[in-house]
Parts: structure tokens; sequence; C-alpha cells
């Protein structure tokens, strides 16, 4: 496939976003492969596996990035490999270029706790950029309902930090509308999220929400930090 330039990709996100806004999730994905074919891909945290299932119907083989932190949970590490093992994609797992106890040494014990927005910096928001270089364009599962920050995500739109085309396939679902596909399709989905996790990150800054608040209240439960940085 020919390179696009960054002003050429900016200028596609721009004229797609409005012209897929009311489009299914499905007929975004497509639009996207076919925009970018291999240099497309999707992204996953693992708390279910929708999106996943999603792209590999219309791209069977397409690679689905996982973040690995080093402070995942033993659930989500495990509903990875089963999306690996069960779904007709490739699964790539990106890790940060140092270690938690590398990190420990330099950066002093738990970062998570002292300065959680460098942790995620090292841990997520770097890892995924260095990660996503080979790419033009990125799929994530954001959707508009689960914070305020998120209520003007485009189903597509530009990511000037990453220099991608950001795809959102999923943006104007609502939880009814994830959980309906999960059961018609009968697919993997993190246990934690059975278990009074609705949103899940890392084990050191993730709380158990309780029923009827808000679904992203377990995330930095006590700051006021909202977002890893991914889409900031």
């Amino acid at each position: 496939m020919t390179t696009i330039s960054i002003d050429e990709l900016q200028e596609t996100a721009v004229i797609a976003g409005p012209e897929l806004e009311l489009a299914p999730a499905e007929a975004i994905i497509e639009w996207a492969v076919e925009t970018f074919g291999s240099r497309f891909c999707v992204t996953s945290s693992m708390t279910d596996s929708v999106l996943a299932h999603l792209a590999s119907r219309v791209a069977p083989g397409v690679d689905v990035v996982f973040l690995d932190t080093g402070y995942h949970f033993a659930e989500t590490l495990g509903t990875r490999d089963a999306v690996a093992a069960t779904l007709p994609v490739n699964v790539v797992t990106l890790s940060p270029t140092i270690t938690v106890r590398e990190q420990d040494a330099h950066y002093g014990k738990d970062l998570f706790r002292t300065d959680p927005d460098l942790c995620c910096a090292l841990r997520k928001v770097e890892p995924l950029r260095a990660g996503l270089e080979g790419y033009d364009a990125w799929a994530t599962g954001l959707r508009r309902e689960e914070t305020h920050d998120r209520v003007i995500s485009p189903v597509v739109g530009w990511d000037p930090a990453k220099e991608k085309v950001k795809v959102s396939p999923l943006a104007r679902w609502t939880q009814d509308d994830v959980d309906r596909y999960l059961t018609e399709h009968q697919l993997p989905v993190n246990p934690l999220q059975y278990d009074g996790y609705p949103s899940i990150g890392c084990w050191p800054c993730t709380r158990r929400v309780a029923p009827g608040n808000d679904a992203r209240s377990g995330r930095w439960a006590g700051t006021s930090k909202t977002e890893c940085g991914i889409h900031s």
C-alpha cells in the first residue's frame, strides 16, 4: 500500500468522521480496513472482546494490540489469552521499555501511588505510541457514555499526539448494546466484570464499584485522575 502522508491522513479523518457518524460499527470498521489495509489495527484492554470480534468479522487475522503494563489482573491476561485462542485475530502484546522492578529502582517504589500520571505515561502512553508506529489508523473501544470527557468523541477522528487516524466504532453504543452483542455471540468477557469491576485497568489503581455508581468511579479512586492519557 502506498504510504499516506500525515496531512493526507488528517484530511481523511476530518472528512470521514461526519460521513460515518451514523454508520453501524461494522461499516465503520469496513471503511477502516478498506482505507488502511494492514496498516489498521484494533486495540483492546481485554475488558471484553466485542471490538476484536467485530473487526475479525470484517478482516480475519486483524492485529489486536494489547498493552501488558506489568500491573494487570490475572483475569485480564486470561481474557487476552482466550481472545487469542478463540477468535480469528492476531493478538500483539506490547510491553513498556522498563520492567516494574526497574521502574521502582529508578523512580521509587509504587510510582502508581506517588505519581500516577508518570506511571501511566511510562507503562501505557509511550508503549502504545511506539507500538502504533507501523500503523496509520487504530481502533479503540471508547464509548461516549463512559465519561463526560468522551461525549464528543467522533467515530473517526484525528489523534494529533500519535499522528494517527483514531477510529471508535462503538462510540455511540450503550452498555446494553455491548451486553446484547456479547450474549448473542457468546464472546469471552473478563470475569472481573461479574465481580464488581465494570471498568478494568491495572490492579493497583482499580477498585470495585458499588451497584448504581458510575462505571469508571473505580478507576484511580480517591484521586482527580480520570484518564490514563491514551485518549487525551
